[in-house]
């Protein structure tokens, strides 16, 4: 075995190794910033995940009036409905 066989050998364990150690790591919920500082991801409970799926519903809501209320056919029906109040006044 020359030395150039011995250099990608060990190039190839440590590039393994290091696969393996990632895989861990991502398992085992740690990851690593671009600095190098390591830390545990927090794990979500049910009360979160209950929480944000409400928030999004509510987004729903709100990107529905929010869109909604821009249209010619809700226009039309805000004009409609102005009229109408206009006749009661008189």
């Amino acid at each position: 075995m020359n030395w150039a066989t011995a250099i990608v050998l060990i190039v190839a364990i440590g590039a393994i190794v290091g696969v393996f150690r990632a895989r861990y790591r991502a398992q085992a919920g740690i990851i690593a910033d671009e600095d190098g500082n390591e830390r545990y991801i927090e794990r979500s409970d049910a009360n979160a995940q209950r929480e944000v799926e409400e928030l999004r519903e509510r987004i729903k809501v709100l990107e529905r009036i929010a869109t909604d209320a821009n249209t010619s056919e809700a226009r039309k029906i805000a004009a409609i409905s102005d009229e109408i109040e206009s006749l009661r006044d008189k």
